[in-house]
């Protein structure tokens, strides 16, 4: 958002206008405008040129094709979750009927837990994420409500990780596969066949055991035998 400012600054000039859509009460929304909105507030504009659209299924494709641009996990499930944020405000069917537009129910709560927390290590999760996070069968607007709530638990997995790999740290390991090796370690389902999970009761597990885990325990050759990528971000 600050280079988008810098540039209509330097250049003195808005020439890209906005999409905005009717959202009732004299009001309206943007599916694809929110940087430049917040730009031009940054420069102190009063208004924006936009190209009003009546029809709100042409938003959502727009709102599509923003996450189909997304170029890393991060940026895609930013997309996903704001794409669902925006659809919940205009159709209340269930969230499983979104399946073509969000790709993955994983997304949509990595990208709420994004929006908490930019520096937040979805890669270390999504794995996980992909067999125990399936879309909900309540409308979206619920289904965004209990979303929320498992946003919330997964940070605070995150929070216990964080401190187990600082843990780690101050007792002299460095790699960067601590982050991946804690995760591994604290999954219940690695060893499991089944293609599929229940996500309170696997997140509920990973949380107890995170609490539990002893890095005094976790000898330096264990850690390089665990390889695998970084859990750095995406």
């Amino acid at each position: 958002m600050g280079r988008v400012a810098s540039a209509i600054d330097r250049l003195d000039r808005y020439l890209d206008p906005v999409i905005a859509v009717p959202a009732g009460g004299g009001k309206y929304w943007s599916p694809n405008g929110y940087h430049r909105l917040a730009a031009m507030r940054e420069l102190g504009a009063k208004s924006i040129v936009a190209l009003v659209v009546p029809e709100p299924e042409v938003a959502h494709r727009i709102l599509l094709l923003n996450t189909e641009k997304a170029h890393n996990l991060r940026e895609k499930a930013l997309e996903v979750a704001r794409l669902a944020e925006a659809l919940a405000a205009l159709d209340d069917r269930p969230e499983r009927e979104y399946e073509t537009e969000f790709e993955e129910a994983a997304l949509v709560t990595l990208g709420l837990c994004y929006q908490v927390n930019g520096r937040f290590s979805g890669g270390a999760y999504h794995s996980i994420l992909k067999r125990c996070d399936k879309f909900l069968g309540s409308k979206l607007p619920n289904a965004l409500i209990t979303r929320r709530e498992r946003a919330e638990r997964l940070l605070e997995l995150n929070e216990l990780v964080n401190e187990a790999v600082k843990a780690m740290k101050e007792r002299g390991l460095e790699s960067p596969y601590l982050k991946a090796f804690v995760v591994a370690r604290l999954n219940p389902l690695r060893f499991q066949r089944k293609p599929t999970a229940d996500f309170d009761e696997t997140i509920d597990k990973m949380i107890a055991s995170a609490r539990r885990f002893d890095s005094a325990k976790i000898r330096a050759d264990q850690v390089a035998r665990s390889g695998g990528p970084p859990a750095a971000e995406e």
